[in-house]
């Protein structure tokens, strides 16, 4: 019996390993919908990075994945905790200053962080949008995002093989 334990014990500790690893570190998610293109396309799997918040705070333009009470969804941050957001002509304004958002093809309507019920972002919280502005299910309907709401962050595209690598 003690023999036939010591056999089994390395696959064991590899099993909890990798969900150790899976639960707490890294994890596949899948893109669904439209509302990141052209950056991300429906079906685009991709790792979840759990740890990229342990240790630093959530960046503008990061994408990250957010726990609704509904689902999961991915999307961009673009307004920080305390910031005043604005949209005027399509044009990103932060607390009154343009700033160039680097990705192909955005269109949004106009709006500002005050039509979200306040006019700077809560503290704690995050403004997200998705990069397919007309067909996105983000802050504009759901409202700012907690924190504790992000799960993570995510670049790395791992399947379909031809859309492999970062995206940012």
């Amino acid at each position: 019996m003690k023999d036939k334990v010591k056999a089994i014990m390395p696959y064991i500790i590899i099993v909890l390993v990798v969900i150790f690893i899976k639960v707490f570190v890294v994890t596949p998610i899948r893109v669904n919908g439209p509302s990141m293109l052209p950056t991300l396309h429906e079906k685009d799997i991709m790792i979840l990075n759990k740890t990229a918040y342990y240790f630093s705070e959530p960046k503008r333009f990061d994408i990250v994945v957010i726990n609704t009470k509904d689902n999961y969804i991915i999307k961009r941050i673009i307004g920080l905790p305390g910031e005043e957001i604005e949209y005027k002509d399509n044009v990103l304004y932060v607390n009154g200053e343009e700033v160039e958002e680097p990705f192909e093809g955005l269109q949004t309507d106009d709006f500002t962080s005050e039509e979200l019920g306040s006019k700077k972002v809560p503290e704690n919280s995050y403004l997200v949008l998705g990069d397919n502005r007309p067909e996105s299910y983000d802050s504009r309907s759901i409202g700012f995002i907690q924190k504790n709401q992000i799960l993570g962050r995510t670049t790395l595209t791992i399947f379909p093989f031809n859309r492999f690598g970062w995206k940012e």
